[in-house]
């Protein structure tokens, strides 16, 4: 799976259920914002948790998302890996597949933001 497509084709299928089921995807985005925004956590922990939870819970868009965005609030390789290891942790074995899927996705957004 190329991570960075998935990212873009995910936020465009979202965009599109916004369209069909807009209070409902308005409400989920505002929960998103205020969930994410700095508070006693800073904003790069806060992604770094919900990529642990993605990993453990085998959401493929999930992971694409929060390496992104994890990435983006300036979490470093070491941080996303150790996410991995606390997810495997919590997730067992299919949280060992799916670490090794976000290992893949974060070589991938690595890759694009070089290149």
């Amino acid at each position: 799976m190329n991570y960075p497509d998935h990212y873009q084709h995910m936020k465009d299928l979202m965009s599109q259920l916004g369209g069909g089921i807009p209070t409902t995807m308005g409400c989920f985005g505002k929960l998103h914002e205020k969930a994410s925004e700095t508070g006693t956590l800073d904003v790069k922990t806060k992604e770094l948790i919900a990529l642990g939870i993605a990993i453990a819970i085998r959401c493929d868009g999930c992971i694409a998302f929060h390496v992104h965005d994890a990435l983006a609030a300036g979490a470093t390789e070491d941080e996303i890996m150790e996410t991995i290891g606390v997810a495997i942790l919590m997730g067992g074995g299919p949280a060992v597949m799916y670490g090794c899927e976000t290992l893949e996705a974060l070589k991938q957004f690595q890759a694009e933001a070089v290149g």
